[in-house]
């Protein structure tokens, strides 16, 4: 059985909570997952899906509740969160949302190194990298007015709504320094 204390990973914490909510079984769970668009953050297909829950059930965080069938379909489990599974999932969130984690994205990367190429490159790439995030910035309302439409709850949304405004927020931020680098603001070391 799993510690409450030992970390897990996104996927199975988005398991667990979805079982807080009633017993279900992998496919629904994968539904739900992408009606919320929790696919943003997570590698999700079903087979991982699967593969998780399995992995919840071996570790004690999750027992079968049942089996049924509709229909010619395949027989289908049903799981459910059992306490240690519960006591797992706060720990884990609450360790998640207590302080940052240190990751590491491509971009701060690239533009730590960008000052080895020529500025009008660094502009077009940059440019053609915030023209991406334009449009993905419209993805992520479109799909915030959707699931409004389809009655999801906010309280499942402030996640794409953190995402929309870190989105936003690197757009702006490229944008003041793409017209800082074209104006010479910004001395560049290679031409």
């Amino acid at each position: 059985m799993k510690e409450a204390g030992m970390a897990l990973a996104p996927l199975a914490v988005s398991a667990l909570a979805l079982l807080t909510e009633r017993p279900m079984h992998p496919y629904e769970m994968y539904s739900l997952l992408l009606k919320r668009q929790e696919d943003e953050w997570l590698k999700l297909s079903p087979g991982t899906l699967y593969r998780t829950v399995e992995r919840l059930v071996a570790d004690g965080l999750a027992v079968v509740a049942g089996t049924e069938r509709e229909g010619n379909r395949p027989e289908r489990t049903t799981y459910a969160i059992t306490p240690e599974g519960e006591e797992a999932l706060r720990t884990r969130l609450v360790e998640l949302l207590r302080a940052p984690v240190r990751e590491y994205p491509v971009l701060p990367f690239a533009l730590g190194e960008a000052h080895n190429l020529p500025a009008d490159l660094v502009v077009e790439q940059l440019t053609r990298h915030r023209i991406s995030l334009e449009a993905r910035l419209h993805e992520l309302e479109q799909g915030l007015l959707d699931a409004a439409s389809r009655g999801v709850e906010e309280a499942y949304l402030i996640n794409v709504d953190f995402l929309r405004e870190t989105v936003r927020a690197q757009r702006d931020w490229l944008a003041t320094l793409i017209t800082r680098i074209t104006t010479k603001d910004l001395p560049w070391p290679t031409s």
